[in-house]
C-alpha cells in the first residue's frame, strides 16, 4: 500500500510531503501488522525530514508521541505530533473506528512487550 505524508516540523514553515509503502491493502480491514508498519513508516519519516540522512531502517518505538484519526469525506486520516514536528497521513479507506482501536491496541502490545529495564 502506498500513502502520502505531510510532515511539518518545529521552527519550519513549509511541509515535506513523501509517499511511503508498506505491505498490507488499503482497506477497507487493516491487521495490527498494517497498523504498526503504517505508524512506523509515518515515525521514520518525520526522522528523515529532519535528518535526511538517517538510515531508512533505524529502529522505532512506538511510544513519546500523540495521534488522533480523524474523517475526511473519502476516508480517514491519521496525524501524529511528536515534538521535533507534526505529520498528517492518510487519507485511507477504512473505519475511523477500527483504525483509532487498531493503533490503541498496537501501541498497548509494543508497550507490554518492552522490558521494565529498557531505558528511553
Amino acid at each position: 500500500m502506498t500513502f502520502p505524508v505531510e510532515i511539518v516540523l518545529k521552527g519550519r514553515d513549509f511541509a515535506v510531503t513523501e509517499s511511503l509503502q508498506v505491505p498490507g491493502s488499503e482497506g477497507p480491514e487493516w491487521d495490527d501488522a498494517t497498523v504498526h508498519a503504517v505508524l512506523v513508516e509515518i515515525l521514520r519519516a518525520i526522522g528523515r525530514a529532519e535528518d535526511p540522512t538517517a538510515p531508512p531502517d533505524r529502529p522505532v518505538f512506538l511510544q513519546g508521541f500523540s495521534w488522533i484519526v480523524e474523517p475526511l469525506d473519502d476516508g480517514v486520516v491519521i496525524a501524529i505530533e511528536i515534538p521535533m514536528g507534526a505529520a498528517v497521513a492518510g487519507p485511507f479507506k477504512v473505519s475511523q473506528s477500527m483504525l483509532d482501536a487498531g493503533i490503541s491496541r498496537v501501541i498497548r502490545a509494543e508497550r507490554q512487550s518492552r522490558s521494565p529495564e529498557t531505558i528511553h
